[in-house]
């Protein structure tokens, strides 16, 4: 039996671990009520309790999803270090920004897919183009004064901020439903210590939303989304 366990705590710390996602900020990727098994082996398993990342076996690419221990959110002290899962845009050195709600990286835009979702102002939960946020403030002593791409807006926006250059071992993360989501536009670069590994697959998923509260993990599961990779 202790056997078991070791090996069970040793799989889950360095290998592969399951993860649920809370929130709809990467819909349509992922949705609320899917379960992953993420692999925590590709860029270095973490051990538990230190600041030691082992080495893995590859680097974190741009449009990965990712799987990492968020930068401190001031404005939630009850949980300022959540473990999250966004998509890596930009890479050390890369200059990011946005106009109009479209992302730029060095200049090339990276619009959303005609999958995802674009601002709806009927939604009472999505951002709004135009929204200032103190959680912006962040980026003013770093927005380029000058640059081929034009000067950062004195007061960052939602949809217009930067361009800003990302530092070395950092990354720039944003959620794939880009006005239902909190990321690195609020709370700034992720540092690459801070990485946990990349979704494999969808193991288990149902929807929270329909059926009887307690019988929802039950009744409600998505069939067709179980196997699901993600990418």
């Amino acid at each position: 039996m202790l056997g078991a366990l070791l090996i069970f705590l040793c799989v889950r710390a360095f290998l592969i671990e399951a993860y649920r996602i809370p929130s709809g900020s990467m819909t349509p990727t992922l949705l609320v009520g899917d379960w992953l098994f993420v692999n925590k082996l590709i860029y270095g398993p973490h051990v538990p309790f230190t600041d030691v990342t082992l080495p893995g076996y590859a680097g974190p690419k741009r449009e990965d999803v990712v799987v990492f221990v968020s930068p401190a959110q001031i404005d939630q002290p009850q949980d300022p270090t959540p473990t999250l899962v966004k998509r890596l845009w930009g890479m050390p050195g890369d200059t990011v920004y946005m106009r109009d709600g479209t992302l730029y990286i060095n200049g090339g835009a990276r619009p959303q897919g005609p999958a995802f979702a674009l601002f709806d102002p009927t939604d009472p939960t999505a951002s709004h183009p135009g929204d200032v946020s103190p959680d912006f403030d962040w980026q003013k002593p770093i927005g380029l004064r000058a640059s081929r791409f034009g000067p950062a807006p004195a007061q960052p926006t939602h949809d217009d901020w930067g361009p800003i250059v990302v530092p070395p071992k950092s990354y720039f993360m944003m959620g794939d439903n880009r006005y239902n989501s909190k990321d690195s536009r609020f709370w700034g670069f992720v540092p690459r210590a801070n990485m946990r590994g990349r979704p494999l697959f969808v193991y288990y998923s149902y929807d929270p939303d329909a059926g009887l509260d307690y019988f929802r993990a039950i009744t409600e599961i998505r069939w067709s989304r179980i196997g699901h990779w993600i990418h």
